[in-house]
C-alpha cells in the first residue's frame, strides 16, 4: 500500500500541473508553438536526470531516493504556480521532470522488489493506480478552474498534501539497499544485451503511448472528423482502456505469462493502431484507441519487473537502464508523427506507428525467459525482507 500510495503521488502531481496548463499559458501569454517549445523542458529534464538516478540507484537505497524525489517532486509543482516569466516556467519544468524522474524510477525500483513477494503478478495495478490519481487530479483541476481557483494556491494545497502521504508512507517502504556484489562504476552504465532488449520494447510502448497523448484527439478531429468538441473522446475512450487494462493485466500475466501477454500486447496495438488507420470512423477508430489502449497499458510494468530480476545490475540502475532507452520512444516519435502527418497524412502516420507493435512481437520473441520469483511463503529471503522492513517501522 505504501508504494501504491507513491505511484498516486506522482499521477496525481503530474496530472495536476497538466491540469493548468491553459491557464499558465494565458498568464504568460504564450501562443501553441512558443508552449510546445516551453513544455519540452520537462522531458529534457526527465532524460537527462537518468544516469545521475541510475548512479545514484547503485550508491543508495531506492526508498531513499523515492522520498528525495517525492519531495523535490512536490516542491517544483508548488512553485510552478508563481511563474510570472517564461524562462522561469522552463528552469521549474526541467526541475520537475528531473525530480519526476527520481521518483518515477525509484518507485518502480521498490514495486519490482514488492513483487518478488509475490507468486502472481501484481505490478500492472501499480500503474493502474497512477492512471486513476490522473483521472481524480485531471477532475480536481477542472473543478478548481470552474471556481476560478488561481494555480499558486492549487499547487501548493496539492504539493503539501502529497508530500505529507510520501513522509508518513515513506517508514512502509522496503529498506533494500544495492546488490553489494554489483560492479562499483563511476558514471552511467548503458544497458546490456538482455536490458536492451527490453529497452527497445518499451521504446516501442512508448512511442505509442506519446503518440496517443499528443495526437489521438487531433486524429479525431482531422481524420475522423468529428467536430472540435468532441475531439477528446479519442483520448478519453484510450485512456479508459489503459486503466482498465492494467488492474485487469495482473490476473492475465498469472494466467498466461509474461512473454505470451508481451507478445498480445504488441499484437492490439498492432490491431488498433492500423484499425484507426483503415478506418477512420468514429466507432472504427475508437475501437482501435480501445486496443491501443488495452495494448500498452501493461508493456512497460511487465518490463520493468523482468528487467529487475536479471542478473546484471540490481533493480534501480536496471530500471533507469531500460528507461533510458524506452523515453526517447516517448520524446521522438510523436514529433515524427508530425513530420510525417505534414508530409503525407495522419492516416499514414498512425499506420507507420502501428508497425512498433509488430517490433514488439518480433522482440519478444528474442527474450529469455526470467525466472518468476517463489511466493512469499517459499521465500526465506523475502520473509527477512520483509521482517526487517517490519523493524525498521516498530523502531
Amino acid at each position: 500500500m505504501a508504494i501504491a500510495l507513491f505511484f498516486f503521488v506522482s499521477g496525481f502531481g503530474f496530472s495536476t500541473w497538466a491540469s493548468r496548463i491553459p491557464t499558465i499559458q494565458h498568464t504568460l501569454g504564450l501562443d501553441e508553438a512558443q508552449l510546445g517549445a516551453v513544455l519540452f523542458a520537462l522531458p529534457s529534464g526527465l532524460l537527462l536526470a537518468l544516469p545521475v538516478t541510475g548512479l545514484l540507484l547503485r550508491r543508495f537505497s531506492s526508498r531513499q531516493i523515492m522520498l528525495v524525489g517525492a519531495v523535490l517532486y512536490n516542491v517544483a509543482l508548488a512553485l510552478l504556480g508563481f511563474t510570472r516569466h517564461t524562462w522561469q516556467l522552463v528552469a521549474l519544468l526541467f526541475c520537475f521532470g528531473a525530480s519526476r524522474n527520481l521518483l518515477n524510477i525509484s518507485m518502480n525500483a521498490q514495486s519490482v522488489a514488492v513483487q518478488k513477494l509475490y507468486s502472481r503478478s501484481i505490478i500492472a495495478s501499480f500503474h493502474g493506480i497512477w492512471s486513476v490519481a490522473g483521472f481524480a487530479a485531471a477532475a480536481v483541476g477542472a473543478l478548481l478552474v470552474r471556481l476560478g481557483i488561481m494555480p499558486d494556491y492549487h499547487f501548493v494545497a496539492v504539493a503539501v498534501a502529497l508530500s505529507a502521504v510520501a513522509v508518513y508512507f515513506f517508514p512502509h517502504s522496503l529498506p533494500i539497499e544495492p546488490a553489494p556484489t554489483e560492479p562499483k562504476r563511476t558514471g552511467f552504465v548503458w544497458p546490456d544485451k538482455a536490458l536492451l532488449k527490453f529497452g527497445a520494447i518499451a521504446f516501442a510502448c512508448m512511442a505509442c503511448e506519446g503518440t496517443m497523448y499528443d495526437w489521438s484527439g487531433i486524429y479525431f478531429q482531422k481524420a475522423v472528423q468529428v467536430p472540435q468538441e468532441s475531439a477528446a473522446i479519442g483520448f478519453a475512450v484510450y485512456m479508459v482502456a489503459m486503466t482498465a487494462g492494467r488492474f485487469f493485466g495482473d490476473r492475465l500475466v498469472s494466467r498466461f505469462g509474461v512473454k505470451p501477454m508481451l507478445h498480445y500486447s504488441g499484437l492490439l496495438m498492432t490491431l488498433g493502431l492500423g484499425l484507426a488507420a483503415l478506418v477512420p470512423t468514429p466507432v472504427a477508430a475508437g475501437l482501435g484507441f480501445v486496443l491501443v489502449g488495452l495494448g500498452v497499458s501493461c508493456v512497460v510494468p511487465m518490463v520493468f519487473s523482468m528487467a529487475g530480476r536479471t542478473a546484471a545490475l540490481s533493480s534501480g540502475p536496471a530500471i533507469a537502464a531500460v528507461s533510458t532507452v524506452g523515453y526517447f520512444g516517448f520524446l521522438v516519435v510523436p514529433p515524427v508523427v508530425g513530420f510525417v502527418a505534414e508530409a503525407a497524412s495522419l492516416r499514414w502516420s498512425f499506420g507507420l506507428v502501428a508497425l512498433l507493435g509488430t517490433l514488439v512481437m518480433a522482440l519478444v520473441r528474442l527474450l529469455e525467459d526470467v525466472p518468476q520469483e517463489p511466493a512469499l511463503e517459499k521465500n526465506p529471503a523475502a520473509r527477512a525482507t520483509v521482517a526487517a522492513a517490519a523493524t525498521s517501522v516498530e523502531e
